[in-house]
């Protein structure tokens, strides 16, 4: 059964079946020779990364430009409701036109929270999937889910986005997209063949701060853009050891894994929007350089008791990545990545071009000519003139992280309503999160530089809208 309104839907091709998919894909990966492991595959299963395979041949028509298809409801399926899924649910039910239809979760507890929400909203009871880590398959096979919003551990969202893309649905995925390179193509193939959106839901972007830089940048007042920065940098040590944060050790076990940058989308995403990558300029390469691995050990040697199973691992995980991403016209990019050492918390968010640069956590900026006294001015004073029209229109946003999350969910649901191109598409997704496996191919080469697929096969060079949308009519 299909909520939308008659002849709300576009005439887009109904997406290939299943068994299509998988058969053409798995021959196009072998003839590419992409080495990719099992389906879900994590990082600890084969070296990340540490080269780059020519690009497969295209398998579909590109994605970028694609509008969905126009519906009245959208109909939303969460998978993963822990601190981050369980919480956005509340978003998607503040939004008018979305229901949430099934949610997924193998803690049944965490499903009948999420149920109550639900139903206390005046929708009718989703469905329940909490039968087992693997359930999340016989939700994707539902006829009556739009989005697939999955907030759940790294190693799961490859799986899990494939399994949407497979069955036809839209996939939303919190970062990273993935953690390894061929995951990230494969995710592009899938996306490109199904017709399906395949979307990093990076909620940054959809800051006040950062919306503002980028009508500032794309009107031009920086000048030429020259470098911009971006970071994690949040003490998370408490957390990563707390019992009942997480649920279970799966994010910590990363910091055992892998030396490089694990969590480069919120740093990267915002400042490659700037820049306007994969719509004008390209990321290219990366050189990323790390500390040594103190943080986590003298963390626990101070705070957990001697017969934790934690003191049974081993943390490779640099305290601090540094990494150098250059683009196609020379332009540089900073990212940080910094979790196991104490410090307050920041995104650093700076771009600089030719006619100043703005620095963030504090905000600050220096423009000429609005600025020739070598002091700092107030960015707020240009909150009136280039303030999104998103922030314009909700002033006060609910939700968390300063209302970045329900506009970044309110704008989502518009664009599947109105049958709107995505602000982001899986070329953006596989960018932001390919950082993960190269910086970590870096470090273990004392900084050498790692190409940066070009995902979009491209694409790249022919400008196109993105996140700095035209208020729909």
């Amino acid at each position: 059964m299909n909520d939308a309104a008659p002849g709300d839907h576009d005439r887009s091709p109904e997406p290939p079946s299943r068994r299509t998919v998988l058969r053409t894909t798995a021959a196009a990966a072998g003839a590419a020779g992409l080495g990719l492991g099992a389906p879900g595959g994590t990082a600890a299963a084969a070296e990340p990364g540490a080269t780059e395979a020519a690009a497969p041949p295209r398998q579909g028509p590109t994605m970028a430009g694609v509008p969905f298809e126009r519906r009245s409801t959208v109909r939303v399926a969460v998978v993963g409701l822990g601190n981050r899924g369980g919480s956005m649910i509340d978003l998607f039910l503040a939004v008018p036109g979305v229901r949430v239809v099934a949610v997924c979760d193998p803690v049944k507890s965490k499903t009948e929270q999420a149920v109550a929400k639900v139903v206390a909203a005046g929708h009718p009871s989703p469905a329940v999937y909490a039968h087992g880590e693997d359930d999340y398959e016989n939700l994707c096979r539902r006829g009556d889910i739009d989005l697939v919003y999955v907030a759940t551990p790294w190693d799961l969202h490859f799986a899990m986005a494939r399994a949407a893309l497979l069955n036809g649905k839209h996939i939303g995925v919190e970062c990273p997209l993935a953690m390894r390179l061929d995951e990230l193509w494969e995710l592009v193939d899938l996306s490109e063949r199904t017709r399906r959106h395949c979307m990093q839901l990076e909620n940054c972007c959809y800051g006040r701060h950062e919306m503002r830089v980028l009508r500032m940048a794309h009107a031009g007042r920086f000048g030429e853009l020259l470098h911009g920065a971006g970071a994690y940098h949040h003490d998370l040590r408490g957390l990563m050891f707390s019992p009942t944060y997480y649920e279970g050790p799966w994010r910590r076990l990363w910091h055992t894994r892998l030396r490089g940058d694990l969590y480069p989308n919120h740093g990267f995403a915002p400042v490659a929007t700037y820049m306007d990558v994969n719509r004008g300029d390209r990321a290219v390469s990366i050189s990323s350089f790390g500390t040594p691995a103190l943080g986590l050990a003298e963390y626990r040697r101070a705070h957990v008791p001697p017969d934790d199973p934690s003191w049974k691992e081993t943390y490779v995980e640099s305290d601090r990545t540094i990494s150098m991403v250059r683009t196609a016209r020379g332009r540089v990019i900073r990212l940080e990545h910094d979790v196991s050492t104490p410090h307050p918390y920041s995104r650093i968010n700076s771009l600089g071009g030719t006619k100043g640069v703005f620095e963030d956590y504090p905000a600050r900026i220096y423009i000429e000519p609005d600025h020739t006294d070598d002091q700092w001015g107030d960015f707020s004073a240009y909150a009136a003139e280039f303030d999104h029209w998103l922030w314009k229109e909700h002033a006060d946003p609910p939700g968390g992280h300063g209302g970045m999350d329900y506009l970044m969910v309110f704008r989502l649901m518009q664009c599947m309503r109105l049958g709107l191109v995505p602000d982001f598409d899986v070329y953006d997704a596989a960018t932001w999160s390919a950082p993960v496996p190269l910086s970590h191919a870096s470090v273990k080469a004392n900084g050498a530089p790692q190409r940066i697929p070009d995902f979009t096969r491209g694409a790249w060079t022919r400008p196109r809208p993105g996140l700095d949308s035209a208020r729909p009519e």
